[in-house]
């Protein structure tokens, strides 16, 4: 596992965005563990997800990219951020486009916001978790009037590897779907195989216990890693 998956399971528990307990998702399930992106806060702590973006896009795309796309609402700041970043790690200058929920009728009117991508543009869709791809499938729909447009990739923080309602992840509809990479900073495998028993400040947070419940659950729900 590269150093810097490493480092954002770090920044997740130590953001308290990645906990352990009881909870349930949007879906109604019951689930050991639980990413909340909301509670990035900070403009440190935004700066650095910035960065821990970047490196993941710049691992899998290297430079083959030149607009990020952060569907409204939280994909904006994540594409602001990321796109600082790359520039400022990799010398990677790219274009940052977004949407409104509303298309304006007054003013430059439209519903997008930034650059307005155009034939030819390599665009990565960029958001925080995908669990049904309904952010990526209105900003498909957003998009696709525009003739030669290729649609790079969809880049999410973390991929849970969970069954969606045909049976397969999230991830992997959409990259059937609309035939674009996906690819995520890390993956709930990555994050089982570096913390369980790692103590994080002096507590360990995915304790044998905590293993057993997660194991079972994703014996249920769970699928194998994509590789798009």
């Amino acid at each position: 596992m590269q150093p810097y998956k490493e480092e954002f399971i770090t920044f997740m528990v130590r953001s308290q965005v990645l906990t352990f307990g009881d909870f349930v998702t949007k879906s109604g399930r019951k689930t050991p563990y639980f990413i909340n992106t909301g509670n990035y806060k900070t403009g440190g702590q935004i700066g650095v997800l910035g960065e821990f973006y970047a490196k993941a896009l710049h691992d899998s795309l290297g430079k083959e990219f030149n607009v990020l796309f952060g569907p409204a609402y939280k994909g904006i700041p994540l594409a602001v951020t990321t796109a600082i970043a790359l520039e400022k790690l990799f010398g990677h200058n790219v274009n940052v486009s977004y949407n409104r929920k509303e298309a304006k009728d007054h003013g430059e009117g439209g519903s997008l916001i930034g650059h307005k991508p155009i034939a030819g543009d390599k665009l990565v869709i960029i958001d925080d978790v995908v669990t049904a791809g309904t952010s990526v499938r209105e900003s498909v729909a957003i998009l696709s009037s525009v003739q030669g447009l290729c649609f790079s990739a969809l880049a999410i923080s973390v991929d849970r590897m969970e069954k969606g309602p045909q049976g397969i992840s999230a991830l992997a509809e959409v990259s059937q779907t609309y035939g674009m990479k996906t690819l995520s900073i890390v993956s709930i495998n990555d994050i089982l195989a570096y913390l369980h028993n790692r103590p994080i400040d002096g507590k360990v947070v995915l304790d044998d216990e905590a293993m057993k419940r997660i194991e079972e659950y994703r014996g249920k729900y769970g699928v194998e890693e994509l590789r798009g």
